[in-house]
């Protein structure tokens, strides 16, 4: 019999996972993606600024896996037929905006932790007489922290504020002593319930991930992200529905009724099963009619608020960066800046117009996001000239792009709890799967990734993959 599945999300999450059905589901499988919104794609959205493409989401992705491998989104792009479209940074040096300086990324870090504590002396002097062998692996076998917790025990407050907490910041938009150290860093959690100083840890996770010399950390699709977004939705031939928010999910003696649509005129839809790609909060409230018990964690995963601006800058004096990250003791309104014209070959300009967006917006400083967006244009435009040491040029242009509760805050015990939600799923409601950055991580590797298993589990209960 013909079987039906409902993919609830148009994010590129969802969209991996519609077509992950169709290349391992039977022949005849309906495939459906809902979408509440008027486009797909998520937080992959492409735009345009002073005539070139930008996006005003993601802006690439990591280019491996942990294991030296293509990542999922590379693997992704390559199965859509986008691998030869494939770009990499042609900059890769960035930089920590520290006291009035503009200070090198230090080398051999794990997300701003040392794994050489010479490296990032210029940066910050880490406390290093803490780290001493205790005999015992820093972590329990189960044990998850605080990033910033671990990190100020082992080596001081000064690493943590100027080294993690930025480097987490540009990531999560998150705060280092909030954040979790399993959920954000994996290896170097496996590690340190192993390793009895941090550094060994950091060495110990880099060593078990060695980077191949030369190979590109990220990449990017020529022409902008909206054309995975377009190629993955193609191929995967899923029958897409735009504009249909669900408002409600019930069991059914037979699977699923999904009720799509306004109130005064709903759709009812019956499907054997569902795979739920959306933000941790919106899927709580569709679970909260099903399973209240797996409702409620899925439910209290907080989320950080950003925004994104854009400027076009002619002829501006910019340091030959990627960018540079800024931390929060800094007292600046800017976490993070790219210079994409600089960072990115491709998107150079041959009349000198220099292209910059600057992200806006730290956990817990929800407030700064109320201004108007002129006024965060003039705000990142005067902190900018102040942290480049040079007058910036007015832009020709400007852009601002809110994202609000964009980002997963994953504090301490995440994993835990997202695998016991799963874990009860799976016994009282097998034809129901998670997916999504709110579960899994943040990047587009991971999304995938995430849309990716959750179709092979939906395909496994539904009768099997093809031999």
């Amino acid at each position: 019999m013909q079987k039906r599945i409902a993919v609830v999300g148009g994010g590129i999450t969802g969209l991996a996972a519609a077509l992950r059905l169709r290349e391992r589901a039977p022949a005849g499988t309906q495939i459906t993606v809902y979408e509440q919104s008027a486009a797909l794609g998520g937080k992959l959205r492409t735009g345009e600024l002073a005539g070139s493409v930008l996006e005003r989401g993601a802006e690439s992705f990591l280019a491996t896996d942990p294991d030296g491998g293509d990542s999922a989104a590379v693997a992704l792009a390559r199965r859509v037929g986008l691998g030869t479209d494939l770009v990499h940074p042609t900059t890769g040096q960035a930089a920590i905006a520290v006291a009035g300086r503009l200070l090198p990324v230090p080398r051999g870090t794990l997300v701003g932790v040392p794994g050489d504590l010479d490296q990032v002396a210029a940066v910050a002097r880490p406390e290093a007489e803490r780290d001493r062998d205790g005999g015992r692996p820093l972590l329990g076998p189960h044990e998850d922290v605080a990033v910033g917790a671990l990190v100020r025990r082992r080596l001081g407050g000064e690493v943590v504020d100027r080294l993690v907490d930025p480097m987490l910041g540009g990531v999560y938009a998150g705060r280092a002593d909030l954040l979790s150290l399993a959920a954000t860093m994996p290896r170097l959690a496996r590690t340190a319930r192993v390793e009895p100083t941090l550094v060994g840890a950091v060495r110990a996770a880099q060593a078990a991930a060695p980077r191949v010399p030369g190979a590109p950390v990220f990449a990017t699709v020529a022409g902008g992200l909206d054309r995975l977004v377009a190629a993955t939705a193609a191929a995967g031939g899923a029958d897409l529905r735009l504009g249909a928010a669900v408002r409600e999910l019930t069991r059914t003696a037979a699977g699923w009724r999904l009720v799509v649509g306004p109130t005064r005129d709903p759709e009812l839809v019956d499907v054997d099963a569902v795979i739920l790609a959306l933000p941790a909060r919106p899927a709580a409230r569709l679970l909260a009619g099903v399973d209240a018990g797996a409702a409620g964690p899925v439910g209290e995963l907080d989320y950080a608020s950003v925004a994104l601006v854009s400027l076009a800058l002619p002829a501006a004096p910019l340091p030959e960066l990627s960018g540079f990250l800024v931390p929060a003791t800094e007292g600046v309104l800017m976490k993070a800046a790219t210079f994409f014209t600089t960072k990115w070959g491709h998107l150079r300009r041959p009349d000198g117009v220099a292209l910059v967006r600057a992200s806006v917006g730290r956990y817990g400083d929800e407030h700064q996001l109320q201004r108007s967006d002129a006024e965060l244009v003039e705000a990142v435009h005067r902190e900018l000239s102040a942290v480049v040491g040079a007058a910036m040029p007015r832009p020709l242009e400007s852009h601002v792009q809110r994202w609000g509760g964009a980002l997963p805050q994953y504090a301490p015990g995440h994993l835990d709890r997202v695998a016991a939600v799963r874990a009860r799923l799976r016994v009282a409601h097998p034809t129901l799967a998670l997916a999504g950055a709110g579960y899994d991580g943040v990047g587009i590797p991971t999304c995938v990734r995430s849309g990716e298993t959750a179709a092979e589990e939906i395909i496994e209960v539904l009768g099997g993959l093809p031999a």
